[in-house]
């Protein structure tokens, strides 16, 4: 119930922040590839002042416009605040920040820098959680880079809970410092976006793995969502919608990958389907694969429910791999 609470706050302090209105924040941050709002104003409006189950949908689907880790609107709103006002300061242009983060510049290289960095430091044991790092001057001159560039640089880095940043005392490794084997990853894959063959290679090990351990291991939860994805699917594919059926065809792979429980595959094929994303658009081109699609779902979806590990790990390979040739990568 607090966290449906600090959520419930914390959308709206954005929200407010800044400056739009019910109307224009739902068009900006909940909207679906199609442009249509996943919502209404008055369920919005109701979620704002009441809370709700939905508003953990609200803040998935904000944070994935912001490239931002849903993680923060759980935080304590006079928390959640502070850090609003680095991330998102008032003078920033607001159609700025909804940028998606692929086509990274400088200072993206220097997080990424900086997070590598200190992932080396926490695997040689030279630190742990909760121990104080080196100082912006010793970093800048180990980085090459100018201390005002490390501050703002770090300033990320505590906005994503990465460090805790004390006035007065300085840098401190956060507890949670398990984001450092996941975050690099993931930027390294925006930052060499031109090794596309490499990227889906990737792609399909990961999806082929998360596939065979949702098979094996995934909750109740997970295998609902994944019914009823897969319902929504047959009925795009019936409907010929195909907008929709790009759509349900995310969610099913990310479904996937969530039932996996293991949070690093989950992070780096998000990461990946976003680059993706901007790199080939829908990739979609006619009816055909339309229903190859489809139907090498049902093999997928069906193996899963029999709990059949390697043929959904089949399955699952065959699919990608088909995919490469559907949208030209090979």
């Amino acid at each position: 119930m607090e966290e449906v609470t600090y959520k419930r706050d914390n959308i709206r302090l954005l929200r407010r922040h800044l400056a739009l209105t019910q109307k224009e924040f739902i068009q900006q941050y909940l909207t679906g590839e199609d442009g249509k709002p996943s919502m209404c104003i008055a369920t919005f409006s109701n979620l704002e002042s009441k809370g709700g189950n939905r508003i953990h949908e609200v803040t998935q689907s904000v944070a994935e416009k912001l490239q931002i880790d849903p993680g923060l609107f759980s935080l304590e709103p006079e928390k959640f605040a502070d850090r609003l006002n680095v991330v998102f300061p008032n003078t920033k242009d607001t159609t700025d920040i909804s940028q998606p983060a692929g086509k990274a510049g400088n200072i993206d290289r220097l997080l990424y820098r900086l997070t590598m960095y200190f992932s080396e430091q926490l695997f040689d044991k030279r630190l742990k959680k909760g121990d104080k790092v080196e100082s912006d001057r010793i970093l800048a001159e180990k980085l090459g880079v100018g201390r005002s560039a490390i501050r703002e640089a770090l300033k990320v880095l505590d906005v994503l809970g990465m460090i805790d940043i004390r006035p007065g005392q300085g840098t401190f490794i956060s507890n949670d410092e398990a984001d450092f084997f996941i975050i690099p990853l993931s930027w390294s894959l925006f930052l060499n976006g031109g090794q596309i063959e490499s990227i889906l290679m990737v792609r399909n090990i990961l999806e082929k793995k998360a596939a065979e351990l949702t098979a094996e291991a995934a909750g109740e939860d997970c295998m609902e969502k994944l019914h009823d994805i897969s319902n929504r699917i047959h009925e795009a594919y019936l409907n010929q919608d195909f907008q929709n059926f790009l759509n349900c065809d995310l969610e099913f792979h990310l479904c996937i990958a969530s039932g996996s429980g293991n949070p690093v595959i989950l992070s780096m094929i998000q990461t990946i389907s976003n680059l993706m994303k901007h790199i080939s658009g829908t990739g979609m081109a006619d009816q055909q694969q339309l229903k190859e699609i489809f139907e090498e779902h049902r093999l997928i979806y069906g193996a899963i429910l029999s709990r059949d590990a390697a043929a959904a790990g089949k399955f699952m390979e065959d699919h990608l791999q088909k995919s490469m040739k559907r949208y030209n990568y090979r």
